[in-house]
């Protein structure tokens, strides 16, 4: 392929190749332990972004979490680096959660592995690194690779792809897989056959993709994608609902509601991603004011039955 092919170009063949690129090279998700969450293999995963707003303890987040039946968590490294400027052991934290049973499915983090900038990359590596490793030190094997930073569009997707294969190899020797984050909002990564383009260009056996119901639609892809893309190269996928107004192009975060009280397809993405082979995590993260006004306990609980009545409805 020409390295002059235009992004529209890069997009069809990401498409046509998209069955192929999440099937042999593509690392398998850790087996799910037993939890309640047996039969379909889906496991439920709180992010910290939805009480995000009443501002507690990354401790009182764990609680939630594990008080509420999650089965994983998915927290802000930002929460997990203020703990130890604060004098708290990574050890203990780690200790907390597995005192509760949970997982760290995932992690989030914004270094700048993406952008033109060789300095501004180079410097995002070290702040992957260092991410990396806490997230390592707290039990977790996964962390999010958002677009960050970049705020020009028309990027090289071929050099993306080696960006994301730097990173790749940077989490190999920290025990971290980086999981490609599609961006809804982003002037890059924003669409689906973006990421699914530049995963498979990486050529890394452990590439994978993470996608969100929200940024899916707000990225303006059809959800039918998912139709092509396999199972096991989603190990983490971000849950919520969005309304019917404000439409797609001005919605934003803020917007995003509990599974089954917006319009979104939820149905046929759980059944489309499941019969692909996902046997990973769905991970509930909502950005909400109106939830993040409300009890931190009431709003994880909530959250989760939406989350299990979606799930059995899909495929019963």
């Amino acid at each position: 392929m020409s390295e002059s092919i235009s992004r529209r170009g890069l997009l069809q063949y990401a498409t046509l190749a998209g069955a192929g690129l999440m099937t042999a090279n593509i690392a398998k998700p850790a087996a799910a332990k037993p939890t309640a969450d047996e039969g379909h293999g889906i496991r439920f995963c709180f992010n910290t972004s939805t009480i995000r707003g009443q501002n507690l303890s990354i401790e009182d987040e764990i609680d939630v979490a594990g008080n509420a039946g999650y089965s994983g968590i998915e927290p802000w490294v930002r929460k997990i680096a203020q703990y130890q400027k604060d004098g708290g052991k990574l050890s203990d934290l780690r200790k907390r959660i597995a005192d509760h049973g949970l997982t760290v499915e995932s992690a989030i983090g914004f270094a700048q592995w993406i952008v033109d900038d060789e300095e501004k990359r180079k410097k995002g590596l070290e702040v992957a690194k260092h991410d990396m490793d806490l997230v390592a030190q707290i039990g977790g094997t996964r962390i999010a690779a958002p677009p960050s930073g970049n705020s020009e569009p028309g990027l090289d997707l071929f050099e993306v792809a080696k960006r994301y294969r730097a990173l790749l190899e940077l989490g190999d020797t920290m025990g971290v897989t980086p999981e490609l984050e599609l961006w809804g909002h982003s002037k890059n990564l924003s669409r689906l056959g973006e990421v699914a383009f530049v995963a498979m260009e990486s050529g890394h056996p452990k590439a994978c993709i993470m996608p969100d119901v929200y940024h899916v639609y707000r990225g303006g892809s059809d959800f039918n994608a998912l139709r092509i893309i396999e199972g096991s190269a989603m190990p983490v996928f971000h849950m919520n609902d969005y309304p019917a107004d404000p439409p797609r192009e001005t919605i934003n975060d803020s917007h995003r509601v509990y599974p089954g009280d917006g319009i979104a397809p939820l149905s046929q993405i759980i059944r489309d991603i499941h019969d692909r082979g996902f046997r990973g995590a769905l991970s509930l993260e909502l950005f909400n004011k109106e939830y993040w006004k409300q009890d931190p306990n009431a709003v994880a609980k909530v959250g989760l039955e939406k989350m299990q009545a979606e799930v059995q409805k899909a495929l019963a």
